[in-house]
């Protein structure tokens, strides 16, 4: 099969819209997530027995679908009960909640990791709760999560192509759409391909670039 360039000309500007869409939806869902998976987290240190019931439901009910049928059921069933979203906002709202279990499995181990005589001694001397999470808790632990972090976000980037199902005019949308105008099926995959490839790197490369940053104290010798 010969590979044709000269549709790009034609549909380069529509895919790079889909590219640009793709990261708006990642970015969003990952920040979200991130944010509600670090409540939970808290909520699961912090919180009392029945709400710590209630978060390891939520948890294990997310991370036990599929989040194509957590798609379908927000985008879909979502009105059955008044939530009425378009595309778009209906994905951003499910890369969220799908993320966010994970997320607070990510930052609860790294809140594992923080020693407990730091958070006892603060303790010791009178220190508020707020002030232990503020100024021990969240920057001990979150340099230990950092790696685990950066490799579910890149994880995310992935699942974005599912949002195509709910018409959300992303990469994989439009080159589904490209491919089934022009029957060129190889060329679209390709792009699509080098597209995540080049998004993953970037992803990657930024965050040892933050951990080397964060962790630079730690080795360095006196």
């Amino acid at each position: 099969m010969d590979f044709d360039l000269s549709i790009f000309v034609q549909y380069g500007p529509m895919l790079l819209r889909g590219f640009a869409l793709t990261v708006l939806a990642w970015l969003l869902g990952t920040l979200f997530g991130m944010a509600l998976g670090l409540l939970i987290a808290l909520a699961q240190r912090y919180g009392s027995k029945p709400v710590r019931w209630l978060i390891q439901v939520y948890i294990e009910i997310i991370r036990g679908t599929p989040f194509l049928v957590q798609l379908f059921v927000l985008y879909y069933g979502g009105p059955m009960i008044g939530l009425r979203l378009d595309a778009l906002p209906a994905g951003i709202l499910g890369l969220t909640l799908y993320g966010s279990p994970y997320f607070a499995e990510i930052f609860r181990s790294g809140f594992r990791a923080v020693p407990h005589g730091q958070i006892e001694a603060a303790r010791a001397i009178g220190m508020a709760e707020p002030a232990i999470v503020r100024r021990i808790l969240l920057p001990l632990g979150l340099v230990s999560a950092l790696p685990a972090l950066v490799n579910f976000s890149i994880i995310l980037t992935k699942e974005t192509v599912i949002l195509s199902i709910i018409t959300v005019p992303e990469l994989m949308y439009q080159v589904q759409r490209m491919s089934t105008e022009t029957f060129r099926f190889l060329e679209g995959n390709l792009v699509l391909a080098l597209f995540f490839w080049g998004l993953v790197e970037l992803i990657s490369r930024f965050g040892r670039r933050i951990e080397a940053s964060v962790t630079r104290h730690l080795t360095e010798r006196p």
